[in-house]
């Protein structure tokens, strides 16, 4: 029979194998026909990749029109026409600023020629630029004759006659004949109709996007959520909102980066500024390393005008300067601190859209992926190219510190939490991310991924966490500013500990409670409730507590006398999974109290927030005195039990939930 079971697992698992290599083969042939028909179509979607793009920047000008009652065709004609008025204003600009750059740069030649001899100079007057010279000289011409051995010291042919001197060679010109009319024409043709064409496209492509923009916007949603309108509606239009958003103020930014660039090289002197500016704003699209490109043209103009190196070293200077203070202080005010995109993506993209179309992919290419995120983000079908592209962290926080404990990586997990301690207290550090990891360790040795000694591991590296976290403070530190801000004052709410949870005097400690043991906190089946219980014990230690921590093994039936009674006021029952092992720890609870019955007990039932509702069952079912399902809860439990009472105060009710 259980070979029988074993075989159809067997088959099972193939077939499984199958379907997922099926599905992988089939996706990377859509991948590949998708790259295929881009590249082999670039003339169409080139087009149709900057009529989007341009209708998202131009959208906000149609919706304005609009919303003064102008019909939507007049708006979108209205908007079109300025926008393509503009865009050929700029290349006229650009044509004559080239053709008078063209005609002057016959007059730097002195000068250039002037530095390029005084770098020659330079260079032969150092020793050690003579020698690599002189070295890649040998390694250039390993063939050539030794001096002895040129024609000129040939030997005499044999008989002892005179040679006769070798004829002169006869010059040969080719002359091409005086293009005609129709030649020339086609030149021009060839030159001139590809991008007007390619313009025409383009607008063609915009104007229907901005007239059909709802019933396009319609396709999407059934293409892509058909099964919940209202969501993807709502996502679309957030969408579309905010790369309109996006490219509009990209576009103005590097607009305005032109004009200073094209100021400033005016006011240097160096020629053609509106002609740099231009490219300076066009080529800023480009990543990184746009605005540094645009760089090199006006820096070697400058050194070609200027007899110093006064000029060319101001024109550095200007986008040295204004690039790091656009990119760092004024792009994160506008929109953010990034496009989204994660660094290895930007040039990952810019490699990717440079290799299928060329320069145009490589402008395009920060925008089309940025549409490409929002879209991954927005769309159930394409969230992996949010997580591939994005630069939202790939794993949540929990996540990540469940798998720096899977990784034994106890310093990566520290410095997680030294990351969110700036801002945040240790308890919510402890609440919001390591318990939630625990839960997921807990889950994992449910199911049987994690045996004993997995999880002996992941108690072992919270615990050197905790270690590492002993001198952290309870809130965190403000900084000098907010300091002075709030000189003689409270904590903000969002950083001090709530009342509840404050620590206690000296003088608000029941004496019972002084005992350095008079907390004990015990796990109830395995390491991962230790972890938990390792974890309770510090917070109550750093709240003026004394807490001691005892492993599961202390509760088996035959080693219950081991578990520690000197001084116990207390006992924190620490569990995952209680509402799978309610007579596990019924049991527990009743030897606890054999063994210390004049000991409160605290259930701390570590659970989901989705499943805390099932607190007050658990709690009757166990027989504790009290309660608790988080960290903050079970912290404020044993603190009231620890507080000072008057005299003539009543005992807490049975069964309590904190």
């Amino acid at each position: 029979m259980s070979d029988l079971l074993s075989s159809a697992s067997t088959r099972t698992k193939i077939r499984l194998g199958g379907r997922r290599n099926d599905d992988t083969l089939t996706t990377i042939v859509v991948a590949a026909f998708i790259i295929a028909a881009l590249y082999l179509g670039r003339q169409i979607f080139v087009p149709i990749a900057i009529a989007v793009l341009l209708s998202f920047v131009l959208a906000p000008a149609v919706l304005l029109l609009r919303r003064w009652r102008v019909a939507r065709s007049v708006s979108v004609l209205i908007v079109v026409f300025i926008a393509f008025s503009f865009i050929f204003g700029l290349g006229t600009i650009i044509t004559r600023q080239v053709s008078d750059l063209a005609n002057e740069l016959p007059r730097y030649q002195v000068t250039i020629a002037q530095k390029m001899e005084t770098v020659r100079t330079a260079a032969t007057g150092s020793l050690f630029i003579s020698h690599v010279a002189d070295a890649f000289r040998s390694v250039g011409n390993p063939f050539a004759r030794r001096r002895g051995d040129s024609p000129e010291n040939a030997p005499a042919q044999s008989g002892g006659g005179a040679q006769e001197p070798a004829p002169e060679p006869v010059p040969v010109e080719v002359h091409q004949p005086a293009p005609g009319p129709m030649e020339m024409l086609q030149t021009v043709a060839s030159t001139v109709l590809e991008p007007l064409a390619t313009a025409g496209i383009v607008a063609i492509f915009i104007i229907f996007i901005l007239m059909q923009r709802e019933d396009l916007r319609d396709r999407m949603i059934r293409l892509f959520g058909g099964g919940d309108l209202h969501r993807t509606t709502v996502a679309l239009d957030d969408a579309a909102r905010r790369l309109s958003r996006f490219f509009l103020v990209q576009t103005a930014l590097n607009a305005a980066f032109g004009v200073v660039i094209a100021i400033g090289l005016s006011i240097i002197g160096v020629p053609s500024p509106m002609l740099w500016g231009l490219l300076a704003a066009i080529l800023r699209f480009v990543p990184y390393i746009g605005a540094f490109v645009s760089a090199l043209g006006p820096i070697a103009l400058a050194a070609a005008v200027d007899p110093g190196w006064s000029m060319a070293i101001l024109t550095l200077a200007l986008f040295l300067v204004l690039e790091p203070i656009t990119g760092q202080v004024i792009e994160p005010l506008l929109y953010g601190h990034s496009t989204g995109l994660s660094p290895i993506a930007v040039v990952v993209s810019a490699t990717f859209w440079t290799w299928l179309w060329g320069p145009i992919g490589l402008l395009l290419a920060t925008p089309l992926t940025v549409c490409l995120v929002v879209l991954g983000r927005h769309v159930e079908r394409l969230t992996f190219l949010d997580i591939v592209l994005s630069d939202a962290p790939a794993l949540t926080p929990p996540e990540g510190f469940y798998q720096r404990m899977l990784a034994g990586d106890p310093s990566e997990a520290a410095d997680q939490a030294n990351d969110y301690l700036r801002t945040g207290k240790l308890i919510d550090f402890y609440d919001e991310i390591a318990f939630p990891s625990l839960i997921m360790g807990q889950a994992d040795a449910r199911r049987g991924l994690l045996d004993e000694a997995h999880q002996a591991e992941i108690r072992d590296t919270i615990g050197e966490v905790i270690d590492d976290l002993d001198e952290a403070d309870l809130e965190p530190k403000l900084n000098e500013a907010e300091a002075k801000a709030k000189e003689g004052e409270a904590p903000a709410p969002a950083l001090a500990l709530p009342p509840q949870l404050q620590v206690l005097s000296p003088d608000q400690i029941a004496p019972e409670f002084g005992a350095e043991t008079a907390v004990l906190c015990v796990a109830a089946r395995g390491p991962i409730d230790e972890a938990a219980a390792t974890v309770l014990a510090q917070l109550l230690r750093k709240h003026g507590l004394g807490a001691q921590v005892a492993g599961a093994e202390t509760l088996a039936p035959g080693r219950i006398g081991r578990l520690p009674t000197h001084d116990v006021a207390l006992v924190c029952l620490s569990a995952f999974d209680a509402d799978l092992a309610s007579a596990h720890l019924r049991y527990a609870v009743r030897r606890i109290r054999r063994r210390l019955p004049h000991a409160q007990i605290v259930g701390c039932f570590w659970m989901p927030k989705e499943t805390q509702e099932r607190a007050p069952d658990m709690c009757a079912n166990t027989g504790t005195d009290i309660c608790a399902t988080s960290l903050p809860k079970a912290l404020e439990a044993c603190l009231e039990a620890a507080r000072r009472k008057p005299a003539t105060e009543a005992e807490a009710p049975k069964n309590a939930v904190a």
